[in-house]
């Protein structure tokens, strides 16, 4: 047998091996939480065990009536149980400990749909929050985002075609995502922002841009997903331009990376509308992430892709070190990737590559690297890794062994109403969407602030009413989802955190 005919081989028998773990691994949607093995006996980790466990009231809402009626009444420590049916609505929840769990009876599950009307399905803020047994379909804007809560778990959810991102938790810390099935977002499926100490742990991502994205956030798991068809399978990096400066502490874990292939159809000019179709896993600019035993296959521009912000042609932004540093790479199985370049790799006429690196960076290793198709992996910075020293088989959870505390903005003790309030707001919602500098998914906060910060009050008041009740101003954009569960307080506050932030590190803002 010649040696392309054994690679073809070994691909075949990879896929298959693939698609026999992941039936074991991964749920059926219908099945729950605790039948999946890889899910450490479906209660999560740390802090996060036995987090079913209320001792508050029951709410119970069929279909006919309103979610968000029963999260009015609810206190702190209910659990809101909702019957199967269809709601059209946006939920939002800002008390503590709240459960709202889906109940699903003879294979019928309660729906939220947004029928292309709404933005958003579910909002939270509140800490201590839990989701789960939902599907979710046909939202402008979020599926599940979570607005500054710590200590929560959103699990065993189907959302579908729910606009910009399926679960979005953005600046939180502490917090699990597990057993949820995503496709056809715009953006990433999943998408953990600004966010610390999460374990992202058996999703099946498929058909959207970006399948799972750690975006300046740090101490994380990602661990035993499926990750399919989608432009980008697993992204790892930082976005300049966002309050928090960082990604590091990285774990990229026995995950299914495969045939990563689809047109990107991000909105033109955001971050990951430049994700080249055909991209397994991504590394840009983060830091201490370790890749390991990962099944990569059929990704047609590259396996692994590791670059900084220079090359990957992000803002400049003075609080951002822009290279991939402490990088470790062990134990993958790779086949058949790079047999369609775009792009850069197209350039450089590189075909069949696992692994590349097209950025600067130090202290990386790669164990057994003559297994791999790799381009632009220099002794120089890539030595042999010691795999005694960084495999992560003892770590079983990223997040934390006690809850977080409420609230995750640094001095806010000493800072007044209004300036605690305009920070926690422009952080956990504004920079979902909004960089200081070039564009993420809406206009620039500096764009922003040119054209409303010399109007003064009026600017603030003109802001302010923009948050609540958004219209389109620029077809490059997507639509603003409304922020209508904000009182006028809060969304003057915002605006007036917006007009005057500044994205130097060493000024106050």
């Amino acid at each position: 047998m010649n040696g392309s005919a054994l690679v073809k081989l070994l691909g075949v028998v990879v896929l298959v091996a693939a698609s026999f773990f992941a039936g074991m691994y991964l749920y059926t949607p219908e099945q729950t939480v605790s039948t999946n093995p890889i899910f450490r006996g479906g209660e999560g980790a740390g802090s996060l065990a036995g987090s079913q466990a209320r001792q508050g009231e029951i709410h119970e809402v069929r279909e006919g009536q309103l979610i968000q009626d029963a999260v009015i009444a609810a206190k702190a420590g209910d659990t809101i149980l909702v019957y199967p049916g269809t709601y059209s609505e946006t939920v939002y929840v800002d008390k503590e400990n709240i459960t709202l769990s889906g109940v699903v009876e003879k294979g019928k599950w309660p729906e939220l749909d947004g029928k292309g009307e709404l933005n958003d399905a579910i909002l939270y803020s509140g800490n201590g929050f839990l989701v789960e047994n939902f599907k979710i379909r046909r939202f402008k804007g979020n599926g599940i985002m979570g607005q500054s809560g710590n200590n929560f778990v959103i699990r065993n959810n189907i959302i579908h075609d729910a606009g910009v991102y399926g679960i979005f938790p953005q600046l939180g810390v502490n917090g699990l995502v597990v057993n949820n099935v995503i496709s056809k977002i715009a953006d990433a499926a999943i998408y953990v922002g600004m966010s610390d100490n999460i374990d992202v742990i058996g999703n099946q991502v498929f058909d959207s841009v970006a399948g799972i994205e750690i975006e300046n956030s740090r101490h994380s798991l990602v661990e035993g997903n499926y990750t399919y068809n989608n432009t980008g399978g697993i992204l790892a990096f930082i976005t300049p331009g966002l309050p928090i400066k960082t990604t590091y502490d990285v774990i990229i874990r026995k995950n299914f990376v495969l045939n990563n292939n689809h047109p990107n159809f991000a909105a033109p000019g955001s971050t990951v509308s430049r994700i080249p179709p055909g991209t397994g896993i991504l590394v840009m600019a983060a830091d201490d992430v370790v890749i390991e035993d990962n099944i990569i296959s059929g990704n047609d521009n590259a396996g692994i892709v590791v670059t900084d912000l220079a090359m990957a042609k992000a803002a400049h932004d003075p609080g951002s070190e822009p290279n991939p540093d402490n990088l470790v790479i062990l134990n993958n199985i790779m086949t058949d990737n790079g047999s369609n370049p775009v792009g850069e790799m197209k350039t450089m006429n590189a075909t069949g590559i696992d692994i590349v690196d097209t950025g600067a960076g130090s202290n990386k290793c790669i164990l057994n690297a003559s297994r791999y198709n790799t381009l632009l992996l220099p002794p120089s910075r890539y030595g042999q890794c010691d795999e005694a020293k960084f495999a992560t088989h003892d770590i079983n959870t990223k997040t934390l062994d006690k809850p977080a505390p409420a609230t995750v903005y640094e001095g806010a003790t000493k800072e007044n109403w209004e300036q605690r309030v305009g920070k926690r707001g422009y952080f956990a919602i504004c920079t979902g969407c909004h960089a200081y500098q070039g564009v993420l998914i809406g206009p620039s906060v500096k764009d922003i602030q040119d054209k409303y910060a010399p109007l003064g009050a009026e600017g603030i008041e003109l802001v302010s009413d923009y948050i609540a009740e958004p219209f389109k101003i620029r077809e490059e954009f997507h639509e603003m989802p409304p922020q209508r569960h904000l009182d006028e307080d809060t969304r003057l506050a915002i605006a007036k955190y917006i007009l005057k932030v500044s994205n130097d590190p060493n000024k106050k803002k």
